[in-house]
């Protein structure tokens, strides 16, 4: 009996080995809480068509080339500098930026978005009635790369038909939120009489950055024909005093350097209406 007991003993490895071979519920007792750690990670293929129509997809660049008589980001090489400002009309700081603007007697630019004028339109009507040019910068400030053209035809629309009650024209210049637009909206543009306006001169005020860097940000780039990317408005929290800060000795030393300070369409020879 004793020696039956031994056997029995030794024989115990061999079937558990069986039983989990036959067994795959035991087998995979065992494994069941180890499955996350012992399986090779999964290999996701790339997905080849998105991958080729992001390699088929123009940049900004080449679709500036392209389009050239509708995407703009400067004017001619002459002795002109358009000052824009950008997310306007915004009580915290459209004001004081006219203010400026009227006591340095220049006329500047400002791409205002719809929602806004919906909210503030004394502002709105302020800018305009002070002779400064307006042109269309969506109506939610949305990236346009997001949309449908639908849905950006839409986002131009609302913003004309915000403005039109109080400036009487819709506004020629679109600039596109974040500066992005693609082929297919760009197309739309253009079939419709729009320019497209970038900037080729960037404050990066919008950091909420403090005076000096505004005014270093402008001059060591500043060129023959810039376009001057400013804001006039921004979102919660917001910080802009840099930029107002900033601007009575941008304007200043601008001229100082023989520019003259000027809307966007003077610069371009474009008219203010589509």
């Amino acid at each position: 009996m004793k020696r039956l007991s031994c056997y029995i003993l030794m024989l115990m490895p061999s079937i558990a080995i069986i039983s989990a071979l036959i067994s795959p519920d035991l087998s995979n007792a065992f494994y069941k809480d180890h499955t996350n750690s012992i399986q090779p990670a999964a290999i996701h293929k790339p997905d080849s068509s998105r991958a080729s129509s992001e390699r088929n997809t123009p940049t900004l660049g080449q679709l500036r080339k392209k389009y050239s008589h509708y995407f703009l980001t400067n004017g001619p090489r002459i002795n002109k500098v358009a000052l824009t400002f950008d997310d306007v009309p915004d009580p915290r700081f459209t004001p004081q930026i006219l203010d400026i603007l009227k006591s340095h007697g220049v006329t500047a630019t400002f791409f205002a978005n719809g929602h806004r004028i919906a909210k503030y339109p004394d502002i709105f009507r302020r800018i305009h009635e002070e002779g400064h040019a307006i042109g269309n910068h969506s109506y939610s400030h949305p990236n346009f790369n997001r949309l449908s053209v639908p849905e950006f035809v839409s986002e131009i629309q609302r913003t004309e038909q915000a403005a039109y009650p109080i400036i009487q024209y819709y506004p020629k210049m679109i600039r596109p939120p974040y500066g992005e637009i693609t082929e297919d909206q760009l197309k739309w543009a253009a079939e419709h009489s729009y320019r497209i306006v970038n900037w080729n001169v960037d404050s990066l005020d919008w950091k909420g950055i403090g005076k000096n860097e505004v005014i270093q940000n402008i001059m060591s780039n500043i060129r023959p024909g810039a376009i001057v990317l400013q804001h006039g408005g921004g979102g919660v929290g917001s910080d802009l005093s840099g930029t107002i800060q900033a601007l009575p000795e941008v304007i200043t030393r601008l001229q100082a350097l023989g520019y003259e300070l000027v809307t966007v369409p003077e610069l371009l020879g474009i008219s203010l209406e589509k």
